[in-house]
């Protein structure tokens, strides 16, 4: 059941499921995340019982197996950080630019920032973590800007099919500029080649605690931005009648976007899909309203990335298969079958 209700602080009127509807699946949607995050540090390479998970969770590293479960730790704290990034990016993506493919990857805001990073480390000698989050970000938001005045040239401004054809087309060529630059590289080449796919193995914590920072001021920048992109999903010309300062309250959103698809792209490489798949999840689940969206696509965005991660796992044993790969075989087909049931054509 769904019910139209203007939010006396805004006056917009939006699409919103029942309070007690949104919190039984905010219970869900935590549980099912608490359960694949202990499926994370429990599935591995070397099967482990239930005193190795406590032990190496507490930090014991005194056999074999508790070491293998203090190396899943981080790993999984790190895929709850980045799904959540990426999620977020990509529901406030598709808020600012009222593009239903509005996604990190599709854009090639992730590739912005992957090229940047390279460009850092190749000819810049940028080794250090935190480094590469400012260079990263910086690539995203270069990228993004350069996206939008490409898909604003012309008859209509940035229309949702042109902003993806320059997405696209930006995406290619900087592929292709990411190649020239790690390919005399050797020293370099291999590492670039592994982080480029997108992953959460090798993950550490001291790595993590200079990304968390940025990651935390994008949420929050982005969860002050929701009541704009509220006004925002009727128009410019409503959401500039109802007081909203269209321009600073697009680049505030976008700026909390660019914040969080950098530092995750800095710290576990572009990882597509997320940003695509998830917002319209949640919208069928918690409506459209972006105060709700937002959490909501942080919690499910963590959970996929940690199942995507567990199942990189399982199919591979004792090998591993990287989380970038499997968004990329999970989320293309699933995205096709939630626009072809749920026609979510637009927003």
């Amino acid at each position: 059941m769904t019910t139209a209700v203007s939010p006396p602080e805004s006056g917009v009127a939006i699409l919103r499921r029942p309070t007690r509807v949104r919190l039984l699946w905010l219970l869900v949607v935590a549980a099912v995340l608490v359960a694949l995050a202990v499926a994370s540090v429990a599935i591995g390479s070397r099967d482990v019982t239930w005193a190795d998970i406590l032990a190496g969770v507490g930090g014991s590293i005194d056999t074999i197996e508790q070491a293998a479960v203090y190396t899943r730790v981080p790993r999984t704290v790190l895929a709850i950080l980045v799904g959540a990034a990426l999620a977020v990016s990509g529901a406030v993506m598709q808020g600012v630019t009222r593009n239903p493919l509005g996604d990190p990857g599709i854009l090639g805001i992730n590739m912005g920032a992957s090229l940047a990073v390279i460009t850092g480390m190749a000819w810049f000698g940028i080794g250090s973590a935190v480094g590469q989050i400012w260079a990263a970000i910086a690539g995203a938001g270069i990228t993004a800007v350069l996206v939008y005045v490409l898909g604003s040239m012309g008859r209509g401004g940035a229309t949702p099919l042109k902003l993806a054809l320059a997405g696209a087309a930006t995406s290619a060529a900087l592929a292709s500029f990411i190649i020239a630059v790690a390919l005399p590289r050797g020293d370099i080449s291999a590492n670039i080649r592994s982080w480029q796919i997108g992953g959460v193995g090798g993950a550490n914590f001291e790595n993590m605690q200079h990304a968390v920072p940025f990651l935390v001021v994008g949420f929050v920048v982005s969860m002050l931005s929701a009541r704009s992109l509220n006004s925002l999903a009727l128009g410019d010309d409503v959401a500039a009648g109802l007081g909203e300062r269209v321009a600073t309250a697009r680049a505030a959103a976008a700026i909390g976007s660019v914040m969080l698809c950098g530092a995750a792209t800095a710290v576990a490489g572009p990882i597509a899909f997320v940003g695509l798949v998830i917002p319209h999840l949640c919208r069928l689940l918690v409506g459209v309203d972006h105060r709700w969206l937002l959490p909501f696509s942080a919690l499910t965005g963590s959970g996929l990335l940690v199942a995507a991660d567990v199942l990189g796992r399982i199919v591979a044993r004792p090998s591993e298969i990287d989380v970038g790969i499997i968004t990329a075989f999970v989320g293309a087909p699933f995205f096709i079958a939630v626009v072809r049931r749920q026609k979510v054509r637009e927003l």
